[in-house]
């Protein structure tokens, strides 16, 4: 898929790839600091496996080459991805998110038309990451913040990863402190339960409309997480590549990702 064309949808950069057929197209949604170049194993595999499918490789408001904005609660950027959706012509993609695009991915499947999701190691209900983050509001506000974010990193495993996607993942990232604090802010002002409401509303309407909904993994789930998974979403398929990568499975493993979701929406497992 080196044909890309290079051009902003609804205000986000992106890559446009492939052209408009019978096959779902799939709209792609980096992490958090990351941009739209972290997809580019998953591309390639794509490029030999399904030639030609529309994919649309954003970068998030404030990434890349996206303009920033005033705020970016999940409810806005979900709004913005759908804005570049509209405006590049898909019909009902498929969402392929990973890490916090994982969370505005299902959040962008219960509000607007979606065959399909594949959330990449995103878990939807805080834990202690939330506690954790409110504990260290003071530290995100300062001077030191990126201390933070590196022992966050520190426990994603990104030393499983081949030489290049380590590469990757270390040099196309910017850990800004605006952007931090503007995609967590959500999590720092919400109650854990008021949190969790919205994921179940989320959830279940993504049940109500059959959304296939697929959670790729590089480990097993936490038991407990997994129960609570399946008790929302019977149907959900829970895709696990054990080929290392940590919080990166896309990565360590392109070529099995590319076919998890190249599959997804189209009526075959």
């Amino acid at each position: 898929m080196s044909n890309a064309q290079r051009r902003f949808f609804g205000g986000l950069a992106a890559d446009s790839h492939g052209v408009d057929d019978d096959r779902p197209p799939l709209v792609l949604v980096h992490g958090l600091t990351y941009d739209r170049s972290q997809w580019a194993p998953t591309l390639r595999e794509l490029a030999t496996l399904d030639p030609d499918r529309r994919v649309l490789a954003l970068d998030l408001p404030g990434h890349g080459e996206s303009p920033g904005r005033d705020s970016y609660g999940a409810g806005e950027v979900t709004e913005a991805i759908h804005a570049a959706v509209t405006d590049a012509g898909l019909d009902r993609p498929v969402l392929v998110g990973h890490s916090l695009g994982g969370a505005l991915a299902t959040s962008y499947a219960a509000r607007y038309p979606t065959r399909g999701v594949a959330n990449v190691d995103q878990p939807l209900l805080l834990g202690p990451f939330g506690a954790m983050l409110r504990r260290s509001e003071p530290v995100l506000r300062g001077p030191e913040y990126l201390q933070l974010w590196g022992s966050l990193l520190a426990g994603m495993g990104i030393d499983q990863l081949p030489p290049d996607a380590q590469d990757l993942v270390r040099t196309a990232t910017t850990p800004r402190q605006d952007l931090l604090l503007g995609y967590w802010n959500d999590i720092l002002v919400t109650a854990d339960e008021a949190f969790t409401e919205q994921r179940v509303r989320d959830l279940e309407r993504i049940r109500s409309l059959g959304i296939p909904y697929h959670y790729v993994t590089g480990g097993e789930p936490a038991p407990a997480y997994r129960e609570w998974l399946e008790s929302m979403l019977p149907d959900v398929t829970i895709d696990v590549l054990p080929g290392g990568g940590g919080h990166f499975p896309h990565l360590a493993e392109p070529a099995a990702f590319a076919r998890i979701i190249a599959r997804i929406g189209t009526g075959h497992r």
